[in-house]
């Protein structure tokens, strides 16, 4: 298969499941695998997730612009703003600590993200099925406690397959936030986290990036930038009626059939 084509796959790929708890970053690595692609330092699979970013962007472009515009005279915009920064920072020490692990080994270990989307996926289930009280309604008033330990949650997500909107949602709903808040937290947390994983890994590629590169690049950005659009709008009003159930169920069914294969050899 042509690799424009599967840039273009892999694109609507990241931008479907980036804001979903099943791992965008297993499942474009799996798909790469399976489908014989292969990016410069593993670049494309990071840097295609500015697409997500500008998308979440443009749905939260009014509000963000209030908070930043009411700033300087209203504390909690203040709060919120500082919430996601300190969230935020767990995420640029360990990226930038393990930065070259975590490429050179992890995204080359499709054996362990198939283990790690089943995992996922049975954790998901059970804390998607407690009956945890929830304290925190409003994903923009969280306590800045609260959004720090949802920030080294974060962090999980180093390993692919584990799943960076999992790990936060899992770790919120632990802490007392509900479904719907709990996803939009994410939401806000993955903006300056993928911003920095797409500037600091084009800044550690860029002598090698090649013209048909940058190409593959920006079919899957642009791609991902249109999947992203229709599952962000969507997303909340499902998770408030559903759940994450059928995302649980999503990772395990993915997984099993990724180790099977890879088992047999493909």
């Amino acid at each position: 298969m042509n690799d424009t084509i599967i840039a273009g796959i892999l694109g609507l790929l990241e931008g479907l499941t980036e804001f979903i708890p099943v791992s965008s970053t297993g499942h474009i690595l799996l798909a790469g695998h399976f489908l014989g692609f292969h990016s410069t330092g593993k670049a494309f699979e990071v840097v295609i997730q500015l697409g997500a970013i500008l998308a979440i962007l443009g749905v939260y472009a009014s509000r963000l612009v209030t908070v930043f515009a009411t700033a300087p005279r209203n504390p909690a915009s203040r709060r919120f703003i500082l919430s996601i920064f300190l969230a935020f920072l767990p995420a640029v020490v360990i990226g930038v600590m393990a930065h070259g692990f975590i490429k050179r080994v992890l995204f080359e270990t499709p054996l362990l993200i198939a283990i790690m989307l089943i995992l996922g996926g049975v954790i998901l289930l059970w804390v998607d099925r407690l009956k945890l009280t929830v304290r925190h309604d409003d994903a923009m008033r969280l306590p800045i406690a609260t959004a720090v330990k949802i920030g080294f949650c974060q962090c999980l997500a180093m390993i692919p397959g584990v799943s960076r909107s999992g790990s936060t949602i899992v770790g919120a709903m632990l802490l007392g936030v509900s479904k719907r808040a709990a996803a939009e937290f994410s939401f806000f947390l993955s903006m300056p986290t993928m911003a920095g994983a797409f500037a600091y890994d084009l800044y550690k590629n860029r002598d090698a990036l090649s013209a048909d590169d940058l190409n593959l690049i920006a079919v899957g950005f642009v791609a991902a930038f249109i999947a992203a659009i229709f599952v962000v709008k969507g997303l909340l009003g499902f998770v408030s009626r559903h759940g994450y159930g059928l995302f649980g169920w999503w990772r395990i069914i993915v997984g099993t059939v990724a180790l099977i294969a890879l088992l047999a050899g493909f």
